[in-house]
């Protein structure tokens, strides 16, 4: 482990107030009864052991410099598991818990320094369920309530072995052993004493001398003296039992391991306010993670690489899309480059974020910017960068521009009133939609299409594609219908990603439609995704069109090249491809991946499952608008409708099925299911044999016959994902089924 710098006391606390971080210690106990119970505290348990997580509990309420682990003198184990930041004091002889807190006296005494009484909380090495959450609790109910001692408390089923707590007018007034009880109370004795303390160090250690004097060695005796002595005990109460448990043999360690693994999977409240850019840029909940002073600090470190790079005489293009603070954020991005003399063009209105990936080689800037959250649900919002040539960075790239703005503070932001730098000329508002139209119909065929009569609905989500796709389309004499296309920043109530489940009634208006319609449209809501519903209603995936536009690319345009796909994307483009003696490339999952990989190999066509493709001689981006113009172009020289060409293309590449589902995920799943993988090398996946596992980006497991399936973390949302490809519907349902119960495994 780092050594971490200690920390500097910190200005005596308000009367009544809750004090800082540095204002305490604590003391963990992990000397252990016996050598079994000390090898105990050094077994796995998740990812760590579980000695390992019980003080990383500590030192989320406690700096490290002012914990104090009492161990045993002849047991270096616990030292070498928890490094050095911490401070070590040897229990001479396993006497019990009150000798062992006693031992930590002096060391105590000098972390806090001369004179100081701050609370110590004391805890254990066998408890590491215990949540950091209830030690923190614990330490703020301490000084609120200017208690003399606190104890942490529970509600249990079964309280036998506890000590038992009484109270009257919810003081506490006794706590009893189980010996004790006699069975006469007016109510049984539920709430247990789970044994960890806060108190300041002139008591709990006076106490505890004069307990040791008189030969008593049991810290659960602290409480109770306390209490006879009259003083004034507060306690906090956990709610969930499982905190409860302490591990004392090999069963409570498997339970305790089955708990853990559960915990995975219970979706936490992200209330980290540090930017961290995912595949696709930085996105957060709005009011947690996004914030304007996030953007600002965003803004000053992009604005500082530009000027590092001597780009800032190019300026910068900033748009935002229809979200909740889209556009306050990008007038308040706008005045971050201004202030730092960099000229900004800023988009008016809403706009999507291929125009903006455009726009940034149309300009020639430096960047390009928007503000958006993608197909992420509407509490979501965040922020694209693409480089000089639209392309997005690399995670070397954005790893500077999280880790610079993270470190800035709101002082370090230089901004210009926004009227002002308009009235300097440093702010200039222009619209670019004719020059990004103009651009994609000089791709287009648009006289290919006009006389084809084709008539479409489109479903822009409530996102920004209708202007931009509506004006394309008209060009194409397309009769076109919208749905869902004023400015809605709830997107109807859902996240607004173009996949089977949200596109329930364009589906319905085509197959009520009476074959009136040859195609449904939809974008998601930054417009860089597509979703296509064929004339009969039914949802064409990805995969599925990714295929029609390659062979369309290959053999009617007669374009010719490979073709590039992320590892979740269907292995069909690889059989039509070798089928045309073109390359096929996988890359990981992130469009950057893709449009490099494009470049490597000259590929006429990249593209995800998830609904992003460009091609060849286009943005280095996805582009849901052009994407929707491509298809109409395809429909009308060929003269085909979708069903008709994926019939003609299976009869070329055959099936291959695929499934995709989620679960939930915690920062902790993203180091248990890999080391879980790691544990139990694979040879099969159910009665199916494993050709090679590739970790290129999550693990990917390859069978025969072109099948596989896929874990990976999502890089723009907390979720594990998990994807098959197989043969039959029912064998890519037994491979999903299996990647389920494998993650889920003892939960």
């Amino acid at each position: 482990m780092t050594a971490t710098t200690p920390a500097q006391p910190t200005a005596t606390t308000p009367r009544g107030g809750v004090r800082p971080r540095t204002g305490r210690a604590a003391v963990v106990l992990a000397a252990g009864h016996d050598a079994a119970s000390r090898e105990l505290l050094t077994r796995p348990l998740g990812d760590a052991t579980v000695v390992e997580l019980a003080v990383a509990n500590v030192r989320r309420v406690v700096d490290a410099s002012r914990i104090v682990v009492v161990v045993s003198p002849d047991d270096p184990t616990v030292r070498e598991l928890l490094g050095e930041d911490v401070v070590y004091v040897e229990q001479a002889e396993p006497l019990g818990t009150g000798d062992a807190v006693l031992a930590a006296r002096e060391a105590i005494a000098s972390v806090l320094g001369p004179g100081a009484d701050d609370p110590v909380l004391v805890a254990y090495a066998d408890t590491p369920l215990l949540r950091s959450e209830s030690l923190l609790g614990l330490l703020t109910r301490h000084t609120l309530t200017r208690a003399d001692l606190s104890l942490l408390s529970a509600v249990v089923d079964d309280p036998d072995g506890y000590g038992r707590v009484v109270r009257a007018e919810g003081e506490i007034t006794a706590i009893l052993e189980s010996s004790e009880v006699d069975g006469t109370a007016a109510e049984p004795l539920t709430e247990i004493n789970v044994g960890a303390y806060v108190a300041a160090p002139s008591l709990l250690f006076g106490e505890l001398e004069r307990m040791v004097t008189g030969g008593e060695h049991r810290l659960t005796e602290l409480a109770r003296r306390v209490i006879g002595a009259g003083k004034r005990i507060a306690s906090y109460r956990i709610v969930d039992v499982d905190e409860v448990r302490g591990i004392n043999t090999p069963d409570e360690l498997a339970q305790a391991a089955d708990i853990v693994l559960k915990r995975l999977f219970v979706p936490r409240k992200n209330t980290d306010t540090k930017i961290v850019f995912g595949t696709g840029g930085w996105r957060a909940v709005i009011g947690e993670g996004y914030t304007l002073a996030n953007v600002r600090r965003l803004c000053q470190a992009i604005a500082n690489e530009t000027i590092r790079r001597g780009l800032d005489g190019k300026g910068v293009v900033i748009g935002g899309d229809r979200r909740f603070l889209s556009r306050e954020s990008a007038v308040a991005a706008a005045e971050v480059f201004a202030g730092n003399n960099i000229a900004v063009t800023l988009l008016p209105d809403d706009v999507p974020t291929p125009l903006v990936t455009f726009a940034a080689p149309y300009l020639g800037a430096a960047y390009g910017i928007i503000v958006t959250s993608s197909h992420n649900p509407p509490e979501w919002n965040g922020m694209k960068v693409f480089r000089q040539d639209g392309s997005l960075p690399l995670d070397d790239e954005t790893d500077r521009y999280q880790d610079e703005a993270n470190a800035l503070s709101v002082d370090d932001v230089i901004t210009l009133d926004i009227d002002v730098a308009r009235r300097a000329g440093v702010v200039v508002d222009r619209s670019l939609t004719d020059p990004y139209v103009d651009a994609i119909e000089e791709i287009i065929d648009v006289e290919a299409v006009r006389g084809s009569d084709l008539q479409v609905v489109v479903d822009p989500m409530y996102g920004t594609s209708q202007l931009t796709l509506g004006t394309i389309l008209s060009d194409m004499r397309v009769r076109s219908e919208f749905i869902h296309a004023t400015h809605n920043p709830l997107f109807g109530g859902v996240a607004p990603a173009p996949d089977l489940q949200r596109l329930s009634t364009l589906v319905t208006m085509i197959r009520q439609g009476g074959g009136r319609y040859d195609l449904g449209m939809a974008t998601d809501g930054d417009s860089d995704r597509i979703g296509i519903v064929d004339e009969t209603g039914e949802y064409i995936s990805t995969n599925d069109l990714l295929l029609l536009l390659y062979w369309y690319l290959h053999e009617v345009r007669g374009e010719r090249g490979g073709v590039v796909r992320n590892l979740a994307t269907t292995h069909l483009l690889d059989r039509l491809a070798a089928h045309f003696g073109e390359e096929s490339r996988e890359v990981k999952v992130g469009f950057k991946h893709v449009t490099a990989g494009m470049a490597e190999i000259g590929a006429v066509l990249g593209g995800e499952s998830s609904g992003g493709l460009t091609i060849r001689g286009w943005i280095l981006g996805k582009d849901g608008i052009f994407a929707c113009a491509l298809v109409a172009e395809m429909l009308a020289r060929t003269g085909k409708r979708i069903s008709e060409l994926r019939a003609m293309l299976y009869e070329i590449t055959g099936r291959l099925y695929t499934l995709e589902a989620g679960v939930p995920a915690t920062p902790e799943m993203r180091v248990e299911v890999p080391r879980r993988l790691e544990a139990q090398p694979l040879t099969h996946v159910g009665p199916y044999p494993v050709v090679s596992v590739s970790h290129l980006d999550g693990t990917k497991i390859l069978l025969e016959n072109d099948n596989w399936a896929l874990l990976r973390f999502s890089g723009t949302e907390p979720v594990l994902r998990m994807f098959v490809e197989a043969d039959t519907p029912e064998k890519a349902a037994e491979l999903l089924e299996w990647l389920q119960g494998f993650v889920t495994a003892g939960v």
